[in-house]
């Protein structure tokens, strides 16, 4: 079946939206209902079928070449449902071929500057397909832009800038990211917690982490510095306002590990830390949701 329906799937055009969204909605459920051997088996079925990753290839285009629709951003057209399912059939894909060593029979090739302006320049972008986005990214980030099956396009190497300069010593270091894409990119990931959005704020949060990780494999000085933002202490005063136990929210209490981490005293005080802990100590923890107590184990192993 699933060798069937990726079949059909490789002679849609993007604009079949009615056959395309649920095949590749089955296909992804297809790479996570399953044991880990079918799994193996399965992202070897659709890795070896090169109209399908064509196919993903000129769904994910759609993302930038469409024009965002006239209403608003909570509405889900059946063109941004099928980018949806594009976005995280593909990530998937990346995760799974990185772990199996898979063998890729085509590669997908796409802009990063336009993948992240779809990120930083939302333009009324539903939740949804931003969580889609950032989970991609997310992949890419966790594989440091080797993956085989993707290809990085658009990006100038370092050996292109003819007089090197600081911004362009980072730019190579960072590469194929650039430093005046990194920060309207935190700012972006910054505003869209505060929106407080119960599906979006886990995935800007688990986002925002893979890339401060990533900065600091590539740049220490840079990784910090994102860190240490002073825009990020106002973002914790905003999360927190209003709610008893507010301290106990899992995007909160990652954030903190995240400044934690990167030791961001500026951002994360003694007395927030200390604020956390006595809300712990008062705290029903056989209560608490499993998001909040996986956050909270990881920001105490921090401290």
């Amino acid at each position: 079946l699933l060798f069937t329906v990726s079949n059909l799937c490789g002679k849609c055009r993007p604009r079949d939206t009615d056959l395309l969204q649920p095949s590749l909605n089955f296909l992804y459920w297809s790479l996570h209902q399953t044991t880990p051997c079918s799994q193996q088996r399965a992202v070897a079925v659709l890795l070896s079928n090169v109209s399908l990753l064509e196919l993903l290839q000129k769904v994910l285009e759609c993302t930038w070449l469409q024009s965002p629709p006239p209403s608003e951003a909570a509405y889900l057209s059946p063109e941004d449902a099928l980018l949806c399912s594009g976005w995280l059939l593909v990530a998937s894909l990346l995760l799974c071929q990185h772990r199996y060593n898979t063998e890729v029979h085509q590669t997908i090739s796409l802009d990063l500057t336009e993948v992240l302006k779809a990120v930083i320049f939302r333009k009324k972008k539903p939740v949804l397909l931003l969580v889609s986005i950032l989970q991609f990214l997310r992949a890419v980030l966790q594989q440091n832009f080797s993956s085989s099956l993707l290809v990085i396009i658009g990006q100038k190497t370092a050996q292109d800038a003819r007089q090197p300069q600081p911004s362009s010593l980072q730019d190579a270091a960072l590469h194929p990211l650039a430093m005046q894409q990194v920060f309207p990119l935190v700012v972006s990931l910054q505003n869209l917690l505060v929106h407080k959005d119960l599906l979006l704020s886990p995935a800007v949060v688990a986002f925002l982490e893979t890339l401060v990780e990533y900065l600091y494999v590539k740049n220490q000085d840079v990784a910090l510095h994102v860190a240490s933002q002073p825009w990020h202490r106002f973002l914790l005063f905003t999360l927190l306002n209003g709610g008893q136990k507010s301290f106990l929210q899992p995007e909160v209490l990652r954030l903190m590990t995240l400044f934690l981490r990167y030791q961001s005293s500026n951002i994360i005080s003694q007395k927030e830390i200390s604020q956390i802990l006595q809300e712990a100590a008062e705290a029903s923890l056989a209560e608490l949701p499993e998001a909040t107590s996986r956050a909270l184990h990881l920001f105490l192993c921090q401290v």
